[in-house]
């Protein structure tokens, strides 16, 4: 009989750990979705971001706009191909990325810099001495020029104009905490140096 309550009472026990591992398990599938709801590259991490990613998402902003608007001046103006090419792609790559820091600077609490979604120069206005802006004055220097003479122009100033971003995107490496905008930090520098490359070769043929 003793052997018998005994055998019954392991299997008891064996019943009970099953149960629980069970629910361990699958109080873990339950957990997983939830887990890598923030996985998105595009999304800041709660908490992580420090002085240095704000100081870069509120620079990188405005240096954006005035990248887009510059991009938009070429339709019209230009009538080399790959100038228009090069300034296609520069709207289409820094218009989005202007979306994502200004949705972690709303997630952050943080201010956004002021103007128009498509960086228009109203929303310019001290922005001069940032790395590689260019002032009111340049800005309508190019919008008042066409054919080679804009190709030449808008060419030189864009090399300058991501060479700013560049250096702004290198600080966000050294000193940045958010993983989200290190990695954006890397994709401009990688992108706008291949593109410097690009304009200077372009340089030599206009």
């Amino acid at each position: 009989m003793s052997r018998r309550f005994t055998a019954a009472r392991l299997l008891a026990a064996t019943a009970v750990a099953g149960l629980a591992l069970a629910g361990c398990a699958s109080g873990a599938d339950t957990a997983a979705p939830g887990s890598t709801g923030s996985g998105s590259s595009a999304v800041a991490s709660q908490g992580t971001q420090n002085d240095a990613d704000i100081t870069f998402a509120q620079g990188m902003i405005p240096h954006h706009r005035q990248a887009v608007e510059m991009a938009e001046l070429a339709v019209g103006r230009s009538e080399n191909p790959e100038v228009l090419d090069l300034a296609t792609r520069i709207g289409a790559a820094q218009g989005p990325e202007i979306e994502t820091m200004t949705g972690w600077l709303q997630e952050w609490g943080a201010e956004v810099p002021a103007g128009d979604a498509m960086g228009g120069m109203s929303g310019m206005e001290g922005m001069e001495g940032m790395e590689g802006m260019m002032t009111p004055e340049q800005m309508q220097a190019l919008e008042q020029s066409t054919g080679a003479a804009f190709d030449r122009m808008f060419l030189e100033m864009m090399v300058g104009h991501h060479r700013g971003a560049v250096e702004m995107a290198q600080v966000e490496l050294d000193e940045g905490a958010d993983p989200a905008a290190l990695e954006l930090a890397q994709t401009i520098i990688d992108t706008q140096q291949s593109e410097i490359t690009e304009m200077e070769t372009l340089l030599t043929q206009v």
